[in-house]
């Protein structure tokens, strides 16, 4: 963000930089319309952490190791954004706190890890997915973790599945929309899915800027336009490929709202009737998982609505890489929306991602 936006944002109660985003203590916390009980004195006095009154599942780590990889491979404002944000595990509780996030599940946000060299990458990506373990480790009740994949290279990309499980004992696996211009339903990619499918694992997609940015993304940042529609055309492949009938055990999480999935899948619907056999699109939609990070009200997350019921919902942040005051204003909308039911929220905020991640429930 520029210096005068978070001037503009910088005081509670002020509209935030001509977002049309309100901060009232009110407002502050998400948890305050949900419903998910807490515990009591007793169990409190028995060691029984209350279960989690919000999962956020799109929140993102940057270790010191990953900045200096991204600055020494020329990356300083990754994905056109004016810099790489400052992110601590001590910022980052304060931050949850202060938005009344209870556990927030880290990943490694775009450019990710495809920096030039296939060796460097497989070892900066296990360096990451360990201090991301360490995170958990020292905070098993406030963080969770999404490991990251050394792909293009398929054949260390399924070996750092196993580790990630095995010996890292993670929660998830955050993928991007396409790597190095090749996108996840691609059949060089398949091994990583079905050993992801063997392992149902949940998968937290996360877009990247796409092959043609230069001349599509209007000389913004790739997140305001290429982001959204990298989202799109990758679910877009997986389903049209096939890729989510064949590994119905991956639980994919889609970010931010859907994208543009909502208002196109009526229209992608009816071009795959003309498929051999016809692909039930709006089927698999149903069954695919979505944050809601981002600017999800006041129309997007409605037209979600319209696809998926409130089963399918879960809360992101998308955390350093949106504000801190910008985080706790969104939730504030979240949490005082009308589009949702009481019951809505509580399963948006904590119920869905308990299915999940059933450990959370056991802290």
């Amino acid at each position: 963000m520029t210096t005068r936006r978070r001037a503009l944002i910088g005081v509670a109660g002020v509209t935030v930089g001509g977002l049309g985003l309100n901060i009232s203590p009110r407002q502050a916390a998400p948890a305050q319309a949900a419903t998910v009980p807490s515990a009591t004195a007793a169990d409190r006095g028995k060691g029984q952490a209350p279960p989690p009154r919000t999962v956020d599942v799109h929140a993102h780590y940057v270790t010191p190791a990953y900045r200096k990889a991204l600055l020494d491979a020329g990356i300083s404002q990754p994905d056109g954004m004016p810099a790489i944000p400052d992110w601590s595990a001590d910022k980052a509780l304060q931050v949850m706190d202060r938005t009344g996030i209870s556990v927030a599940m880290l990943s490694v946000s775009s450019p990710g890890f495809a920096l030039g060299d296939a060796g460097k990458t497989r070892t900066l990506v296990r360096l990451v997915n360990q201090e991301g373990a360490d995170l958990v480790k020292a905070n098993p009740s406030r963080f969770g973790l999404f490991a990251s994949l050394p792909l293009p290279d398929v054949e260390a990309a399924v070996a750092e599945v196993a580790y990630a499980y095995d010996v890292l004992q993670v929660d998830g696996i955050a993928m991007e929309t396409n790597y190095e211009d090749t996108y996840l339903g691609d059949p060089t990619f398949r091994p990583v899915l079905a050993e992801l499918n063997k392992r149902k694992a949940v998968v937290h997609l996360h877009p990247t800027s796409p092959a043609c940015w230069e001349a599509t993304a209007l000389g913004r940042p790739r997140p305001m336009v290429e982001f959204l529609f990298d989202t799109t055309r990758t679910v877009a492949q997986l389903i049209l490929d096939n890729v989510i009938a064949d590994y119905p055990g991956i639980r994919f999480i889609v970010p931010h709202a859907g994208a543009a999935l909502p208002v196109m899948a009526d229209r992608i619907a009816a071009f795959a009737t003309l498929s051999t056999p016809p692909v039930d699109v709006i089927g698999a939609l149903k069954r695919l998982y979505y944050d809601v990070a981002g600017f999800s009200l006041p129309r997007a997350l409605p037209a979600l609505l319209n696809l998926v019921d409130s089963s399918r919902l879960l809360y992101g942040s998308d955390y350093p890489f949106t504000s801190d005051v910008v985080v706790q204003a969104l939730a504030g909308q979240l949490g005082t929306t009308t589009a949702l039911s009481a019951g809505d929220k509580q399963r948006m905020f904590a119920g869905n991602a308990l299915g999940l991640f059933p450990r959370l429930g056991e802290r």
